[in-house]
């Protein structure tokens, strides 16, 4: 079992930046590949970003170039530094446990607006 809490959303204008962090506690953080996923209103809940044990990462290709995901085995955290935010990045944000994701946070919220 793993258990996620997601934190650093909010309202951010245009072109912004917002640093989520995902704190993890339960069972071994490390074995874990560890994901972000976001869900806007309306629509599907869709992959971001994610982050093998060994610090492999993978990207959307609405990521790429802006988002960054981290991870801090000793710490059990994982993070996601985004950068040029845009009206369409707005969604509750959730991390995700395992690969495909089997543990799930509740997700923060992140608004894109000016």
């Amino acid at each position: 079992q793993v258990q996620l809490v997601e934190s650093g959303g909010g309202l951010v204008q245009p072109g912004g930046s917002l640093r989520l962090s995902c704190a993890a506690s339960g069972s071994i953080f490390s074995i874990y590949v560890m994901g972000w996923y976001r869900q806007a209103p309306g629509k599907q809940r869709e992959f971001v970003a994610r982050i093998t044990s060994g610090g492999g990462t993978y990207y959307a290709d609405s990521a790429k170039g802006r988002f960054t995901i981290s991870r801090d085995n000793a710490k059990n955290t994982v993070n996601l530094q985004m950068n040029s935010l845009k009206r369409e990045d707005t969604a509750v944000y959730y991390c995700g446990a395992g690969y495909p994701a089997a543990y799930w946070g509740k997700g923060t919220l992140v608004t894109v607006s000016s």
